[in-house]
């Protein structure tokens, strides 16, 4: 069974219970400092001091409560100075009270009773003034973390919106090549359904562990799947070359990160043409970034950056955003083409 620390025991109590302990025994000492100096040490001044400077360190507690009272209530700035002005009076006459029933006034000069009621005055304003500090601290505090909680509320949300935008996109392209298939080579189209149901239980794998991470290796035989599939629709016009590093393998990366970026080759460096072309897939490591490099390249038409940038193209915009989004800034996607000099997309990523 849990069981809830008293609220005495908390940091901020021990510390407030001991530097008040050690302020009274100073002041048991400072007010016999010449006997002490003379070598006489009076033990009862330890004992009046706790009951003088102690009486006030156990009222002025109260004024943390008071401080979390105002600030639930919301209470205006006004208002709240008001009732710490009346309290600090009352704190200030009730420690006088105790210091006149322990030592007679009678026929003392004004400054005698005034510096006292100072000193409590002076030491309710502090008092207040830190404990008022560390409330609006710890609510500062708190309202970072829920800030922060609440972007990554946000950011798991557009992420999840990504995904779920790029799978459907996937699978209607995916079906659309099929159909296209089924009309030219029926015994293709039924191999290219086997095929399409092993892609098919990758995406759904991943959906049902709620995980959006893979490994390379997994990705990379999701992508064999998907290139196996188009090469049974494009036959010899799809030429692919791999360079993968095989130690990269174990690497882990957000899922559907290559697939659509293979995919945006194939629509425009492949489909269009009867001419043969080459899809070029390379993983590199750069140690010394501590980086992981994945390009997919062609050598199809290209395109200019203007035409990039104003093209309605899902694939590509929803991977960048994916990436900043995913690694907070550690990731990106870069392009780089011409018109007549093909088309590269490099995916750089924090290798943790």
């Amino acid at each position: 069974m849990n069981q809830t620390k008293p609220a005495f025991l908390s940091p901020m109590w021990r510390i407030y219970i001991g530097a008040w302990i050690a302020y009274i025994i100073l002041v048991g000492l400072i007010v016999q400092a010449d006997e002490i100096e003379a070598g006489q040490f009076d033990p009862t001044m330890i004992a009046y001091a706790f009951v003088t400077t102690g009486s006030g360190g156990v009222l002025l507690a109260l004024v943390w409560p008071l401080t979390g009272w105002m600030d639930r209530s919301g209470m205006k700035a006004r208002m709240r100075f008001a009732i710490h002005l009346s309290a600090a009076i009352a704190f200030a006459t009730f420690a006088h009270l105790v210091i006149l029933s322990l030592q007679k006034g009678d026929g003392q000069s004004l400054s005698w009773h005034a510096w006292p009621l100072m000193y409590s005055l002076m030491s309710y304003a502090l008092t207040a003034g830190v404990f008022q500090t560390m409330r609006a601290n710890a609510a500062a505090q708190r309202q970072a973390l829920a800030a922060q909680q609440a972007q990554t509320l946000l950011v798991a949300a557009e992420l999840g919106a990504l995904r779920s935008k790029l799978n459907p996109h996937f699978l209607f392209n995916t079906l659309h090549s099929i159909i296209a298939l089924t009309q030219r080579n029926p015994a293709a189209a039924e191999t290219a359904l086997f095929q399409f149901s092993d892609m098919l239980r990758y995406v759904l794998d991943t959906e049902r562990a709620g995980v959006d991470r893979v490994t390379l290796d997994a990705e990379l035989q999701f992508v064999r799947d998907y290139l196996e599939l188009e090469q049974l629709r494009l036959g010899p016009r799809l030429q692919v070359q791999w360079d993968l590093d095989p130690d990269l393998g174990d690497i882990v990366l957000p899922a559907l990160t290559l697939q659509p970026l293979i995919e945006n080759s194939i629509k425009h460096a492949f489909n269009p043409y009867t001419r043969p072309g080459l899809l070029r897939i390379e993983s590199r490591r750069d140690p010394q970034a501590g980086l992981l490099r994945l390009t997919v390249s062609d050598d199809g038409p290209g395109a200019a950056q203007e035409t990039i940038d104003a093209s309605p193209g899902l694939g590509i915009r929803t991977i960048g955003r994916r990436l900043e989004l995913d690694y907070a800034g550690r990731a990106s996607l870069s392009i780089d083409s011409r018109p007549g000099a093909g088309f590269a997309a490099s995916v750089t990523l924090p290798i943790a």
